[in-house]
């Protein structure tokens, strides 16, 4: 008999889940579908509703603590409103947090999805046990969350957090519609760019990388992709992860610098390929941090893997 748990509500652009949990992480159901975004959101937004209706159909409203909402882009988490996320077209000043609370009487918080991996991480994965850490998304784009004195840092306006828009270099890799950004350097978006400028600078120069003949088509080519030719031994793709690591050791070394972390929790790209980026980044990060800074900080890839996106939505929930 479940005497008490969470609902979370994890949004995305491709899929949408509904999941059930108990404050151990105890995953009780879990609804999964598509998010569909060309049939805008009252089509996936009816899907949440009826899912979580249904779950607490199943466990009682009664035991119901509360319900966490994990989304991705811009929104008011005050408020409890999505504001157009890029990857959701449609979802224009959403007010999500009303819409749940009209249909069902818990308290209802919404974070969006690096804050929400990050209060995650810090509770059930590679941050527990800090008070003062960093998360990185290192997706298709680059985001943070911050935990700061055991707390979660969202900003003024929710906008705490967004290192992707810094600017490493004056040229570069686009990201966050910025040439040269840290996003730009050190994205799944962004190291292909960089790839492609390499790649090209060497054929300019006479040469023929070995990579050339593993790539279908270089206007498609995949982080991925990269990553599997330098791990096989490619010696120009090699350079690519050498290079994203040095930017992403100048980008660490500024949050080092500043917030003074105990550790520094990197996901998806950086969590499945860690030994690509590691030298390279750690010797930026001997050069440029302030060395008893860097000294108390780690640096660690992401524990949760695919989890996190379920652990992180229930977070919200338990993260008042």
């Amino acid at each position: 008999m479940v005497k008490s748990y969470y609902l979370g509500l994890d949004i995305g652009g491709t899929k949408c889940a509904v999941l059930a949990g108990t404050d151990q992480m105890e995953i009780l159901d879990r609804v999964q579908f598509a998010t569909e975004t060309v049939k805008g959101p009252d089509y996936a937004i009816s899907k949440l509703v009826s899912a979580t209706e249904s779950m607490i159909g199943k466990f009682g409203l009664e035991n119901l603590n509360t319900i966490g909402i994990s989304c991705g882009g811009l929104l008011d988490s005050r408020r409890g409103i999505i504001q157009s996320p890029p990857n959701l077209p449609g979802w224009d000043n959403i007010e999500i947090v009303k819409m749940l609370k009209e249909k069902i009487d818990v308290p209802v918080f919404l974070q969006n999805d690096a804050n929400a991996c990050a209060l995650a991480e810090w509770r059930f994965g590679a941050g527990k046990g800090v008070q003062n850490m960093i998360f990185l998304t290192f997706g298709s784009g680059m985001g943070a969350g911050l935990i700061l004195d055991g707390r979660l840092y969202p900003g003024t306006n929710d906008l705490g957090g967004e290192v992707g828009h810094i600017r490493l270099e004056d040229d570069g890799p686009e990201g966050f519609g910025k040439k040269g950004s840290f996003e730009g350097f050190c994205s799944g978006n962004g190291i292909p760019q960089l790839a492609r400028e390499v790649i090209r600078k060497k054929v300019d120069n006479g040469e023929h990388p070995d990579i050339l003949e593993k790539i279908n088509d270089m206007g498609k080519l995949t982080t991925k992709e990269l990553a599997e030719a330098a791990n096989g031994g490619d010696e120009t793709a090699r350079e690519i992860f050498k290079i994203s690591g040095s930017y992403l050791g100048k980008g660490l070394s500024l949050l080092i610098d500043i917030l003074n972390p105990e550790r520094i929790v990197i996901g998806s790209v950086y969590a499945r390929n860690p030994h690509l980026f590691e030298e390279a980044c750690r010797k930026v990060i001997e050069r440029e941090a302030i060395p008893s800074a860097a000294a108390v900080c780690e640096v660690v890839p992401a524990a949760l893997g695919d989890k996190v996106g379920d652990y992180a939505s229930l977070s919200v929930a338990m993260t008042r």
